[in-house]
């Protein structure tokens, strides 16, 4: 995982966030209709067509499910042993300090938007670096926190797409992307955030896939990382005073040549760097190499080698490296010594899945979030010279989540004979007979379903006793770049066939009903939701698309420039006519009169990734033709929405459509 990917990940793992005390919202949300049954009002910020009211009981059951909050780690203090975390207390995420394991949450940051990460400053601690858009359109600015008064400076132009990248080793710059220069491209820009006059282009840069990682330790050179697509990147050192940029190669390779980078630090006697990487191998491993003679040497090999390394972080010392693998879809935490690579045993660690890991200043205090099926995610720390682990927060839930099922993993073969994996969470055993199944289809493509917390669909679980699938179809990340490459460009219809054999497999279990399936999924899932409703709709009750692409041609063309190439390299080039052709065949969109179910399309009007005129444009078509619809755009919301009523009432819409389409 990049590091930027990382940062816009922990962004959006803060926004599952939900607040107890759902009562104040309800003046604003119940009304009643003549007959005196009340119905939940949608706000004016909100679209909805073909909607029927939605009974206000809801919001004395169902509402308890969407009543939860979590915890993510933004930083630690960088002078007393703090942490900088996002939570929930209001309507969306914000920062807070908590001081001491298990102490208060103070809050710092009040906007009506989301504040999902934060840096300190690391000399000192004086302000804190913080990135937020407007209404979900995902054109980040940069803000300064000053601690002492509480007062918010705005640091970029107000109008580009900024992300932050490291500070520099000195502690007073920073490293960052901009778009302000042409709109799409993605320049490499350095500040000084006490002195915002100081902000200047380092490097002008082609493309939207830059993400600065590191300074050197004299801060005379930054890594810079440039993403073609997931399996092809490549490495940069810039002059921190010229601009001036110069690859970093590996010995025999060329531009062109398939390999992958993930997150990469320099070392601390500035001759080499750490990286993750697939170079010559299967998965995403942690690897060594010299700058003067590049080549990429794994720190470890044979059976440990299998599974990717999602992320890792260097003590400020370079003594100690931890990072973190995904195994079979959960995270397991491991620590070891630079000098020599010997593992340091961790014990008593909780399971689950980690979302952000950073090292204390003191070398000896590994601090991570952690979330699973039982726990939305709270913040730790464990002492590598003690084996102490301490936890920092605990987040509130209104339901009692120690009898939630546990994640089951299940595979099934595919129509070509592949391996297809998933997580299946159960109902609780009150309910008998076959059970009706919400299939749940990850984003990205290049995403994967982990065993992790499933929030409001606990509902679905313990009071509707339907079961949930979450599948990772070709494609998905984490079982090796040969998986994650089979559904690119012409090979995209085998992913739905993944679906349609997991179909097959849920007709072999005599405790699913292969009559009842419902298919959702967000974003790219919201395209394969679209897809299956389409091609498969006679195997299908019901679908709920959320901010899904109907047609990847149209998508390609509108989705935000920054993005446009990063794109085409998944899905193929549109510009192309072979491919232009088979995308449009395909398209959900051009085969509307296939879709025969029932659909509930949701999209947020500010979304720079999927516009929402791709929800919009088969709503209307399956309106035109008579397919039950129903349709909700947010209109101060991006991609997914992050404002706890707009979710409270997405969740509710589809409570009911699922009742009426799926259950009976």
């Amino acid at each position: 995982m990049n590091t930027r990917s990382a940062w816009i990940l922990s962004v959006v793992a803060v926004l599952v966030c939900a607040e107890l005390g759902r009562s104040l919202l309800r003046p604003r949300h119940v009304a009643a209709q003549a007959s005196a049954e009340a119905v939940i009002t949608p706000a004016e910020n909100l679209v909805v067509e073909g909607v029927p009211g939605i009974p206000a009981a809801l919001l004395e059951t169902a509402g308890r499910y969407g009543s939860f909050r979590n915890a993510t780690l933004a930083d630690w203090g960088p002078k007393r042993r703090e942490m900088l975390i996002a939570t929930r207390f209001a309507d969306t995420a914000q920062l807070h300090v908590v001081k001491r394991p298990g102490g208060e949450r103070q809050q710092l940051t009040f906007f009506a938007d989301a504040v999902g990460n934060g840096r300190f400053h690391p000399n000192g601690g004086d302000y804190i670096l913080f990135a937020k858009d407007i209404g979900g359109g995902e054109w980040y600015q940069l803000y300064r926190y000053d601690m002492a008064t509480g007062d918010v400076t705005l640091l970029t132009d107000g109008k580009a797409r900024n992300l932050p990248g490291p500070w520099s080793s000195g502690g007073d710059h920073l490293a960052y992307t901009s778009t302000r220069r042409t709109g799409k491209d993605t320049d490499l820009w350095v500040l000084n955030p006490a002195d915002p006059k100081s902000d200047r282009l380092l490097t002008k840069l082609e493309g939207g896939g830059w993400d600065p990682q590191d300074w050197s330790m004299d801060d005379s050179k930054i890594l810079l990382k440039e993403e073609i697509s997931l399996n092809e990147a490549y490495l940069w050192l810039v002059d921190a005073k010229t601009g001036e940029k110069s690859a970093l190669m590996p010995a025999g390779t060329k531009r062109g040549d398939k390999i992958a980078y993930g997150d990469a630090r320099f070392s601390k006697d500035g001759k080499g760097i750490y990286v993750t990487t697939d170079a010559g191998a299967e998965y995403m491993n942690l690897a060594h190499m010299d700058i003067s003679r590049p080549e990429a040497k794994y720190i470890f090999s044979g059976p440990e080698a299998k599974w990717d390394v999602e992320t890792f972080d260097l003590t400020k010392d370079g003594k100690l490296i931890a990072y973190v693998k995904d195994q079979d879809g959960a995270s397991v935490i491991h620590v070891r010594k630079t000098a020599d690579q010997e593992e340091i045993p961790l014990r008593n660690l909780p399971v689950g899945v980690i979302t952000s890991l950073h090292w204390h200043r003191n070398g000896h205090e590994l601090g991570f979030s952690l979330t699973n099926a039982r726990g939305p995610g709270d913040c730790y720390s464990y002492d590598v010279a003690t084996g102490k682990l301490e936890r920092w927060t605990t987040s509130e839930t209104a339901v009692k989540t120690d009898a939630f099922p546990e994640a089951e993993l299940v595979r099934w073969r595919s129509f070509d004979g592949k391996e297809i994996s998933g997580f299946l969470y159960n109902p609780p055993a009150k309910f008998s007979g076959k059970r009706p199944v919400l299939v749940v289809i990850h984003g990205g493509p290049e995403g994967q379903t982990q065993p992790t917390f499933v929030g409001r669909s606990n509902y679905y679980l313990n009071e509707l006793g339907m079961a949930l699938i979450y599948p990772n179809v070709r494609g998905s990340t984490g079982y090796g770049k040969t998986f994650s490459l089979l559904d690119n460009g012409f090979k995209r219809e085998d992913t739905y066939k993944d679906i349609n054999a997991l179909f097959d497999w849920i007709g072999t279990r005599p405790d699913l009903d292969a009559e009842r399936i419902g298919v959702t999924g967000g974003s790219y899932g919201g395209h394969m939701t679209l897809a299956v409703a389409t091609f498969y709709s006679d195997r299908i009750r019901c679908s709920v698309d959320i901010v899904g692409m109907s047609n990847l041609v149209t998508f390609l063309e509108h989705t935000e420039a920054y993005r446009r190439d990063l794109r085409r390299v998944e899905y193929g080039d549109e510009r192309e006519p072979k491919m232009r052709e088979f995308l449009e065949r395909i398209a959900p969109m051009n085969n509307i009169e296939k879709i025969k179910k029932p659909m509930f399309v949701i999209a947020g009007k500010n979304d720079p990734r999927v516009p929402a005129s791709e929800s919009q444009q088969i709503a209307d078509a399956l309106k035109k033709q008579g397919t039950p619809v129903w349709l909700l755009i947010a209109k101060d919301e991006g991609h997914g929405y992050r404002k706890k009523a707009n979710q409270d009432f997405q969740f509710y819409a589809t409570v009911e459509f699922l009742r009426e389409y799926l259950l009976q």
